[in-house]
């Protein structure tokens, strides 16, 4: 019989290793914020099945593959491993989201009021991506107060928020489905 490569027995007492091997409580901070970006990451999946093929699904799949980056480098103590090639985010990565974040704008009315969270089914997992985003961002912050992270994966982070709020009103506006504006009477 094989043995699982799944379960290793070596965090059963709340200690787990990071990349390099470095032990860290279950409860540091770093893995807050890497274990945010992964609970981000599944999100995403799920908004995926939400969407037909094409230039989102894609663009999202991307998403994901960087996320996958975000957690490696958040994932390594680089005083003691050197950063992986391949846990490295780009400027290049951050004017990718913004071009992307323009052109999904172009097909939507300005925004003139607060929008609440839902309309199609799409488009409210979108929203609930977004806040697990900035959730993670949070953390993320909260890391950066103690050790160094680079900007492009900060601005990577705070532009993927606003890429989903975006695609949120995309999908909505794709589906015919109307916007909730905010009654601030609240009656």
């Amino acid at each position: 019989m094989r043995k699982s490569l799944v379960y290793t027995k070596t965090g059963d007492k709340g200690m787990t290793s990071l990349v390099g091997g470095t032990r860290v409580p279950k409860t540091h901070i770093r893995l807050e914020a890497y274990g945010t970006v992964d609970e981000l990451n599944a999100h995403i999946g799920l908004l995926i099945t939400y969407l037909p093929e094409g230039a989102e699904l894609e663009f999202l799949q991307g998403i994901q593959h960087r996320l996958f980056r975000v957690g490696s480098y958040l994932a390594t103590d680089r005083d003691k491993t050197k950063l992986s090639g391949a846990s490295i985010l780009s400027e290049e990565d951050v004017e990718c989201m913004e071009r992307e974040i323009d052109r999904m704008e172009n097909d939507l009315q300005p925004l003139r009021a607060f929008i609440l969270p839902g309309g199609s089914r799409g488009a409210a997992v979108a929203h609930i991506c977004r806040t697990i985003c900035r959730r993670a961002e949070r953390r993320i912050l909260v890391l950066s107060e103690q050790f160094e992270i680079a900007p492009e994966l900060l601005a990577y982070i705070n532009r993927l928020s606003d890429y989903l709020f975006v695609l949120s009103r995309k999908i909505n506006h794709d589906e015919k489905k109307d916007e909730i504006i905010w009654d601030n009477s609240c009656k």
